[in-house]
C-alpha cells in the first residue's frame, strides 16, 4: 500500500514549515514555535489553499477565453463575409436587370460599394485587434485604418443622404424630378460623396491634426496600440459632417415623403371612389334614357359618354402613372426602412463618440461597450442587401435570379441558334391596345401586375 504524504503549511516570507500534518500516525506538530504568530498562520494556510486551487481555476479560465475568441471571430466573421457578398450581390443584380436600372439605384449601387468596402478594410482590421488584443500593423498603417474607417462610413451615411433628396423630389416634387434628377446631377452628387469624405478623414489625420500631442508621444511609445483618441474640435466637426447633419436632413425629407405619399394615396382612393359612384349614375341614367327628349338626351347622354370614357375608364397612360406612383412609394417605405435601420445602428456609436471625447475621464466606458457600438455600426452594412432583398421585389427576383445563374449555370445546356429561333416565334403576341408586338412573357407579366395593383388599390 502506497503511503499518504505528509501536509506542510510553510511560511511564505520565511520558507519556515509552520504545522505539519503527518496521516500515518494521525499527529499534528508545530515547527519553529518562536516565529509563529496567529497571523502568520492564517496567512500561510491561505495562501496554501490558494495555490492548491488555482490551477484549475486557470484551467476553467483558459476555456472560457476559447470560447469567447470562437464566439467572436464566428460573429465578425458572419458579418464581414454577409457584408461583402450581399452588396456585391446588389451591384451585380442591378447591372444585368435592365429593369433596375433608374436613378435611385445608381445611388443604391454606389451604397453598396461604399458598404462592401466598409466590410472589407474597416471590419477586418478591427476584427484583428478584437482576436489578438493588440495593432500588429505599426503606426503609419493604423493611421491608414482610421482614415479609411472614416472615409468609407462617412461615404456610406452621405449615400443614403442622397438617396432621399432622390426620393423627396420623386414624390414630394415629381414634375421638377426630371429636370432636377438627370445623369449629370446624380454623377455630380455622387462625386461629391466619394470626395467630401476626405476632407475630414485623410487630411486631419495624417497631418495629426485630430488628436493631441499626448496621444501622438503615447502611440509613438506603444506601436502595437492602435487607438483613435480625437480632440474636442476634431468631434464636433466630424460628427457633425459624418452624421448629425445627415441624419437631420434625412428625417426631415423623410418626413415630407410620407406625408406627400400618405397624401396621393387618399386621393387616389377618393377618385376610385368617385368613378364607381359616376359608373352607376351613368348606367341609371341610360336604363331611364328613353324619357329623355330628343335634345336633353342626347346632350346628357353625351356628357355621361364623355365622363365615362374620360374619367372612368383607365387609359394605358393613367394605369402607368398609377403603377409608377405606387412603386415610387414602395421604394421610399423601403428605403425608410434602410434610413431608420442606419439610424438605429449608428446612434450609438456616435453618442458615445463625442460624450466620451467632451467628458474625458469624467465617462468612462467599458472596452466591451466600445466594441458592442463599433460592430452595430458595421452591422448596418450587412443589413442594407436584406432590406433590399425583404421590401423591394424586384429586387428580390433580381437576386434569386442572379445566384440562380450563378450557381446553375454550369448544369443547365446553353440554347442552340433553332431554340432561339423557336423561342422568338411562340413567345410574340400582338396586343391590340397598342397595336404594338411584344413579348408574351412580357404582356403576362404586365397583365398580372395591373390587376395586383388595382387589386391592392380597391
Amino acid at each position: 500500500m502506497a503511503s499518504n504524504p505528509d501536509i506542510k503549511i510553510t511560511d511564505p516570507s520565511s520558507g519556515h514549515h509552520l504545522l505539519r500534518y503527518d496521516p500515518t500516525p494521525s499527529t499534528l506538530s508545530l515547527s519553529h514555535t518562536s516565529d509563529i504568530t496567529p497571523t502568520s498562520l492564517v496567512d500561510a494556510i491561505l495562501d496554501n489553499l490558494t495555490s492548491s486551487v488555482s490551477p484549475s481555476l486557470e484551467g476553467e479560465q483558459e476555456w472560457t477565453d476559447v470560447l469567447s475568441l470562437i464566439l467572436k471571430a464566428g460573429v465578425m466573421g458572419f458579418i464581414i463575409i454577409a457584408a461583402i457578398f450581399g452588396n456585391l450581390l446588389v451591384i451585380v443584380s442591378v447591372m444585368r436587370h435592365r429593369k433596375l436600372r433608374i436613378i435611385t439605384n445608381y445611388f443604391v449601387v454606389s451604397l453598396a460599394l461604399a458598404d462592401m468596402l466598409v466590410a472589407m478594410v474597416a471590419m477586418t482590421f478591427n476584427a484583428s485587434v478584437q482576436l489578438t488584443g493588440r495593432w500588429m500593423f505599426g503606426y503609419f498603417m493604423c493611421d491608414v485604418w482610421n482614415s479609411l474607417d472614416v472615409y468609407f462610413s462617412t461615404a456610406s451615411i452621405l449615400h443614403l443622404c442622397c438617396i432621399s433628396v432622390d426620393r423627396y423630389y420623386a414624390i414630394v416634387k415629381p414634375l421638377k424630378y426630371p429636370i432636377n434628377m438627370t445623369k449629370r446631377v446624380v454623377a455630380f452628387m455622387l462625386l461629391n460623396t466619394w470626395i467630401s469624405p476626405a476632407v475630414i478623414a485623410f487630411v486631419p489625420i495624417f497631418l495629426g491634426w485630430y488628436t493631441t500631442e499626448e496621444n501622438q508621444l503615447f502611440r509613438l511609445e506603444n506601436p502595437d496600440i492602435c487607438e483613435f483618441k480625437v480632440n474636442k474640435v476634431y468631434v464636433i466637426v466630424s460628427s457633425s459632417i459624418s452624421f448629425w447633419i445627415p441624419c437631420t436632413i434625412m428625417v426631415f425629407t423623410y418626413l415630407a415623403i410620407f406625408k406627400e405619399a400618405n397624401r396621393q394615396e387618399k386621393q387616389l382612393h377618393s377618385r376610385i371612389g368617385n368613378a364607381m359612384l359616376m359608373n352607376q349614375h351613368r348606367e341609371h341614367n341610360n336604363s331611364n334614357g328613353d324619357v329623355l327628349s330628343s335634345s336633353g338626351g342626347s346632350s346628357k347622354t353625351l356628357t355621361m359618354h364623355e365622363i365615362h370614357h374620360g374619367d372612368l375608364h383607365s387609359t394605358p397612360t393613367k394605369e402607368r402613372n398609377i403603377i409608377k406612383m405606387k412603386r415610387e412609394h414602395k421604394a421610399a417605405r423601403t428605403l425608410g426602412v434602410i434610413m431608420g435601420t442606419f439610424i438605429l445602428c449608428w446612434l450609438p456609436f456616435f453618442l458615445w463618440y463625442v460624450s466620451t471625447t467632451l467628458c474625458g475621464e469624467a465617462c468612462p466606458c467599458p472596452d466591451i461597450v466600445v466594441s458592442v457600438v463599433f460592430w452595430i455600426g458595421y452591422f448596418n452594412s450587412t443589413l442594407n442587401p436584406l432590406i433590399y432583398a425583404y421590401f423591394n421585389r424586384d429586387f428580390r427576383e433580381a437576386f434569386k435570379n442572379t445566384l440562380q445563374c450563378a450557381f446553375c449555370s454550369l448544369c443547365r445546356r446553353p440554347p442552340s441558334d433553332l431554340d432561339a429561333l423557336d423561342m422568338r416565334r411562340h413567345s410574340l403576341r400582338y396586343d391590340e391596345r397598342t397595336r404594338s408586338i411584344y413579348s408574351e412573357t412580357y404582356l403576362k407579366h404586365i397583365d398580372r401586375r395591373r390587376s395586383s395593383e388595382f387589386g391592392s388599390s380597391l
